[in-house]
């Protein structure tokens, strides 16, 4: 193995072991080793990054910038104990991806889908009633919800432990009396179905953990039976608008009522399990009345220093 091989494992194995799948990522940096070697190169070079990087005309600009970030991540690891590497600059390749707007749901809406999913039937209905619930009042992203396990539901003092949060972060997540009785209910229609005990709390009609992909092509059966997407369209509101939902009516509330939200945001952020608090202000910009409500108080605040 070369020293470079070597390098990009020991890079790889160290951000798995604080949490980061780097799934493609390790796929591309092993490429890229390779690459390097049919150039006789034994260092990392900026002209050889981007040659790597842009290999692939065809590809949208935005891959050749993800491509490029993944080299220029390793280098820098790398450049502690190679002072010939190069770091690739972040002007090199700009490209800002357009981060889906939110979609907000109302009170009705979420009610038919709720309605919809009771009407799959049996204990399949209660299982996605209770699931679309869950996202909706607690913001868990799908994964955190479908991986929940029985142990990890406690009904008597009303929290959740997400132990497979987004790189590997636990968290505990309270819910209102209302949800532990709809989670209490689900459960005891769960056990008379099955009589067995299972390994995860959200459950197929097999008794197994929810498959993630038809979960989703569930809500959007339903989210066409009800009106949110038409017959044939392809885009709409996702499962993951809940998460924003519950994030921007948090906002909006602590605004109305005065809160000093820039010191409360790190309590939101932690609750939803965001690794920077920087992702959580990304909801001032996504919906109009935050930001109408921010430009509010920093209006008067500017009034008050008048």
């Amino acid at each position: 193995m070369s020293r470079l091989q070597k390098a990009v494992q020991d890079y790889i194995d160290m951000r798995r072991a604080l949490g980061f799948k780097l799934t493609e990522a390790a796929v591309g940096l092993r490429d890229f080793i390779s690459f390097l070697k049919r150039r006789s190169a034994s260092h990392i070079t900026i002209p050889l990054a981007l040659e790597w990087a842009q290999q692939n005309p065809a590809v949208q600009p935005s891959q050749w910038a993800q491509r490029l970030t993944w080299v220029r991540c390793f280098a820098r690891y790398r450049s502690a104990t190679d002072g010939r590497t190069q770091i690739p600059p972040w002007g090199l390749l700009p490209h800002r991806p357009r981060r889906a707007r939110p979609y907000l749901y109302t009170e009705e809406e979420i009610q038919q889908l709720l309605e919809g999913a009771l009407q799959l039937g049996g204990l399949r209905g209660w299982t996605y009633y209770s699931l679309f619930g869950l996202l909706c009042v607690t913001g868990l992203r799908l994964s955190e919800a479908l991986n929940l396990r029985s142990e990890d539901i406690d009904l008597a003092e009303g929290v959740l432990t997400i132990q497979t949060g987004k790189f590997g972060k636990s968290r505990l997540v309270p819910i209102h009396a209302s949800t532990q009785k709809v989670l209490q209910d689900y459960l005891q229609r769960r056990d008379r179905t099955f009589q067995r005990r299972l390994s995860y709390f959200l459950v197929s009609q097999r008794g197994n953990r929810l498959d993630s992909g038809q979960v989703r092509r569930t809500f959007y059966a339903l989210s066409r039976k009800i009106g949110l997407r038409g017959p044939t369209a392809s885009h709409g509101p996702r499962l993951h608008d809940f998460r924003h939902r519950l994030a921007v009516q948090t906002l909006v509330q602590w605004y109305r009522s005065g809160q000093d939200v820039e010191r409360r945001l790190p309590i939101l952020s932690t609750y939803l399990g965001h690794v920077h608090v920087s992702d959580t202000y990304w909801y001032l910009t996504a919906c109009p009345e935050l930001m109408g409500l921010a430009v509010k108080r920093l209006e008067k605040r500017w009034e008050g220093q008048a």
